[in-house]
């Protein structure tokens, strides 16, 4: 399984931004999909995950700025960011949790980071 992420590049503070990420190849299930950012000289943090039943969490700093969402028929999950910051500044990558036929073990799988530029 392959995961695509799209979307990133260079925005002023206040501009927004729209990431996707595409999952592809043999996929029996997938749980959550979700994406985390590592800003430099900072440690990867967990930004935003929406589970298939379509639960939801973000992570403090970007609640009511960014919005996750999935199409499970494209098996594609979107980051919706506005009202961006120079603190958003970060490499995003995507992140998939995959069910295993016959089992109920989930395994990961990462997409390339899409580089995310805000400028002040």
């Amino acid at each position: 399984v392959q995961l695509q992420a799209s979307g990133g590049g260079l925005v002023q503070a206040g501009g927004s931004l729209r990431l996707s990420c595409a999952a592809s190849g043999i996929i029996f299930s997938i749980d959550t999909m979700g994406w985390y950012r590592q800003a430099p000289g900072k440690e990867r943090e967990l930004v935003a995950a929406i589970t298939s039943g379509g639960s939801i969490k973000y992570t403090d700093s970007v609640k009511g700025r960014f919005t996750i969402s999935r199409d499970n028929a494209k098996n594609t999950t979107y980051l919706e960011m506005k009202s961006l910051k120079p603190e958003d500044t970060a490499v995003y990558s995507c992140y998939a949790l995959l069910g295993t036929p016959g089992t109920g073990i989930l395994r990961e799988s990462w997409g390339r980071g899409t580089l995310v530029t805000v400028s002040s």
